[in-house]
């Protein structure tokens, strides 16, 4: 994923005052900041005023359905210190397994709070805690992470705002070079069998149909559920009605 614009900046020396939400700014001077960062294709920049606007710290744009693989190809854009990126990394894969079709549906624009594992060291006057929003970019699932200082406390109408502000902003910025989409395509054998197990067809079945081996076709599911960051066949289907793929 070389196109991808990945930044893990060194961790900043936090200036914390008590406050409440953030918003230093309006809705519509976020809008209207996000239209000339987008423009620009600067997208830490408009992810900083995402941040500001919501009263966090620091930001983490991640791909959701990437992170069950193994390195920082998850990464998107974060100001995040690298060794809690790394470590993080291993966080989101478990999670992500544990996580079935349905509850990433559901999952969609709710923000959630979760805790920083305990060997993970932050900055004095940062949260424990973190928020993450998760948002949809056409086939992609992007998470929206972000770091706060122990005195804020976040709004959840300013953290829903920002989740369909980011979503918005992370598609135009990707009309101006910025990829978030997942580095692939289906290819049209895949995309046969994929047609096929949402008919009920069993591998048996389809390699009849196709006329090819069994074990060629299950080869075939197997890279379409890795393409799609999928666990089961199910799930698989799932994805590709929700992509009008079938």
């Amino acid at each position: 994923m070389d196109s991808l614009q990945t930044e893990i900046a060194i961790w900043p020396v936090p200036v914390v005052s008590v406050r409440g939400a953030g918003r230093g700014f309006s809705k519509e001077q976020l809008i209207r900041r996000l239209g000339e960062f987008a423009e620009r294709g600067n997208l830490s920049k408009g992810l900083a005023a995402l941040t500001e606007y919501v009263g966090a710290t620091h930001y983490l744009l991640a791909r959701y359905d990437l992170s069950q693989d193994d390195g920082l190809d998850f990464v998107v854009c974060s100001d995040w210190p690298f060794d809690v990126v790394k470590r993080l990394g291993k966080v989101l894969s478990q999670l992500h397994s544990k996580t079935n079709e349905m509850q990433k549906c559901l999952s969609v624009m709710q923000p959630v709070f979760m805790g920083l594992p305990d060997d993970i060291d932050v900055s004095r006057g940062i949260s424990r805690e973190y928020c993450a929003v998760t948002f949809n970019v056409g086939r992609a699932r992007l998470s929206l992470m972000l770091l706060f200082p122990q005195d804020v406390i976040l709004s959840q109408e300013s953290l829903r705002d920002i989740g369909l502000l980011a979503g918005y902003f992370a598609s135009f910025t990707k009309e101006h070079g910025t990829r978030v989409d997942r580095e692939f395509e289906l290819t049209e054998r895949e995309l046969e069998c994929l047609f096929w197990i949402a008919e009920g067809k069993t591998s048996d079945e389809i390699a009849v149909i196709l006329g090819i081996s069994r074990n060629t076709i299950n080869n075939y599911i197997t890279s379409v559920m890795r393409k799609t960051a999928t666990k089961t066949r199910s799930e698989a289907i799932a994805y590709a009605v929700r992509n009008n793929l079938v």
